[in-house]
């Protein structure tokens, strides 16, 4: 955990040149009033737009980040916008590559699971959010795709709800077993007939893992750490969202 000028982020801790820049903001530090308090990224959510905007400027101040964050519409699709092409803000899409330096490629989440992909030597980046749709539709091998050459890659998972928290139906279920039939252990009995809790970051690591990536992170739950983290299932229409930021270094 890193702390700038009262922003608070989660970093990572793996194997990947130093070039690469890795966060995920926390709830903390920002300007945001109740019920989004208080470093509410998103703009999309009924907040405030003037506090949103105060709370990126900061954001881009106390990280000292290299440029504006590339933002995203997101859509919970596969697609992956290609930064090393012209590009404009705010393009349908759940993820973003580049290969070039201080380009910040940015997704936001509340609950869904924040994955930034590299090369061991830094010189591809990939950020992606996968929520239950996009991991069971293939956004992360759509991303790895992106890579020129797909060896010695490197996953970070960011924070996502956990799986005593992420309850869903069949039909979620059923989109992973179709996908392969082994994701049925990452599905436990929940408290009613049809439901059962799920693991998003053992399902994302499996698709990682299939795809040559080394993983690292994992572990938090937006949804109890509530002093740390906004959360969709834990408040509703009232979440605030976090954002991962990566972005290679000259």
């Amino acid at each position: 955990m890193s702390d700038f000028a009262n922003l608070t982020g989660v970093v990572p801790n793996w194997p990947v040149s130093a070039k690469v820049t890795v966060l995920t903001t926390t709830r903390l530090g920002g300007v945001s009033a109740s019920p989004f308090d208080a470093l509410n990224l998103g703009l999309h959510v009924g907040d405030e737009p003037e506090a949103v905007i105060t709370n990126r400027r900061r954001l881009t101040e106390s990280f000292s980040l290299p440029a504006e964050p590339v933002w995203l519409n997101q859509t919970h699709s596969t697609s992956i916008l290609d930064v090393t092409q012209q590009h404009h803000e705010n393009v349908d899409a759940d993820g973003a590559y580049t290969c070039l330096t201080n380009v910040v490629l940015a997704v936001l989440t509340a609950d869904c699971l924040p994955i930034v992909i590299s090369d061991d030597q830094g010189t591809q980046l990939a950020v992606v959010h996968a929520g239950w749709r996009g991991l069971a539709d293939g956004i992360v091998r759509n991303a790895i795709n992106q890579f020129n050459g797909q060896s010695n890659l490197h996953a970070w998972l960011g924070p996502a709800i956990g799986p005593s928290k992420f309850e869903v139906g069949e039909d979620v279920r059923a989109a992973f077993m179709q996908r392969d039939e082994a994701n049925a252990e990452h599905f436990k009995a929940g408290n009613e007939p049809g439901k059962y809790w799920s693991d998003l970051y053992a399902l994302a690591g499996t698709e990682l893992i299939r795809s040559g990536c080394q993983i690292s992170g994992g572990g938090y739950c937006t949804h109890t750490q509530d002093d740390l983290f906004h959360s969709y299932r834990r408040d509703g229409k009232f979440s605030g969202r976090m954002a991962t930021l990566a972005w290679i270094s000259e």
